[in-house]
Order: structure tokens, then sequence, then C-alpha cells
């Protein structure tokens, strides 16, 4: 079966599952995931499924990308944090969807991969920084929206502090037991927060969010 024939039998997957945003189902047509896996993975590219990518560390499955993509609404003129590059495949999902992306990954090696692989596929919008994602990235704040791809154990403040006024939060909470994504919105001085479903990720690592020791009774993500 084609590439082509792939994408859009994932494509048609994903409505199936409620993804309804025609921009983000555009995006993940737009971009090509086999890029962003290893190369023994990629006939497992187009499958709805999280694949590793390597450090422990997984590429999350099509539908929790479209997922959390659509629950962040974005105008193509929005700047967006992500906290946790990874691969860089959501990163430039995200690309495709707004003016500017800042990414931020613990992992050194994960953050050069991503950075060298987002700009061979021309992703001149986003930028990659090493660092602690839990703390976000206050140099570029504030952010309209803002998408972590690891779970901690609560919302961290710097993340809801560097949230523009009107801005979207995205990120899945709990323990490697038990995890809910969930969409946190400012307005104002208010926090509105809706859940949006049971999910399962790697661990968020750093001062805001689960320590080293803590992370290592998480499961791979399924």
């Amino acid at each position: 079966m084609s590439i082509q024939s792939q994408v859009e039998n994932l494509l048609s997957e994903l409505r199936g599952q409620g993804i309804w945003d025609q921009r983000v189902l555009e995006a993940l047509r737009r971009v090509p995931r086999e890029m962003f896996v290893p190369a023994e993975m990629r006939r497992h590219a187009f499958r709805n499924i999280p694949l590793p990518i390597g450090e422990g560390q997984t590429i999350s499955q099509p539908f929790v990308v479209a997922l959390m993509s659509q629950a962040l609404a974005l105008a193509e003129d929005e700047k967006v944090l992500e906290v946790g590059t990874g691969s860089g495949y959501q990163s430039a999902v995200l690309a495709e969807l707004c003016r500017e992306v800042v990414s931020v990954e613990r992992i050194g090696f994960l953050a050069r991969q991503a950075r060298s692989r987002l700009a061979q596929l021309q992703y001149s919008n986003v930028r990659v920084y090493e660092g602690d994602g839990s703390l976000g990235w206050p140099d570029e704040a504030p952010y309209d929206g803002i998408i972590a791809t690891a779970a901690g154990p609560s919302a961290p403040r710097a993340l809801l502090d560097q949230l523009a006024d009107g801005g979207r939060l995205v990120l899945p909470i709990g323990p490697h037991f038990s995890q809910e994504l969930y969409l946190y919105q400012r307005r104002g001085e208010e926090i509105l927060t809706t859940r949006l479903g049971s999910v399962r990720f790697v661990p968020l690592i750093g001062d805001a969010a689960w320590s080293e020791q803590e992370a290592s009774r998480f499961p791979v993500e399924e």
C-alpha cells in the first residue's frame, strides 16, 4: 500500500474517533510522520499507535497528537510553547497550524536530532531549546497555546503563568497508572479547566514535575 493510501486510511480512522478539525487533519496529511521515527519503525509510521524513538521516549499515536492539537484551537498568527520536543513530530504539526513554535526538550540528543530534522524539512518557524520544560520558556512568553507531551503530577504554575490572556494549555496529568488529559484556558486571572479523556504518556521530568526516581516507575506510553 502506498504512503498516500496509508495516510488517507489513518485520517479516516481519526475522523471516526472524533477528530473534526479540518486544519488539524490537513496538518497531519502534510507532515511526513515516517521521517520522525527510526528507520526500522517506518513500516509502522501510519498506524495509529505510539512508537519508540530512543532514550526511553516515544512518538505519540496520531490520535493523541490530533486530539491535543485540536484542543489548542490554534489560529495562524498565534505562538505556541511545546514542552517535550521528542522526535519533533508534534512540533511539525503545530508549525503547520500557527505562526511560531517554541519547543523545549530536556534530553540533549533528542533536541539536537529534532532540530536537525525540522530544519531538513524546512520548518523555519520552530525553535528547539534544551532545558527543563516543566518551567516553560519564560524568555519568549507569553504564549497563546502551550502543549505538554509528557504527564506531570499537576499543571506547573510556570506554564499557567506563561499563558497569554485567552491562552490555552493542554497537558496530561497523573501518575503512571491513571492519567487524564486536561485543557486549561486563561480568562484574565481565572483559569477554566476541561477534562478531555484518559491517556497514557511518558513522565514529565523536571523541577516542577516528577523527579527521575519517581519517573522510573512509569511504563512506556501505550
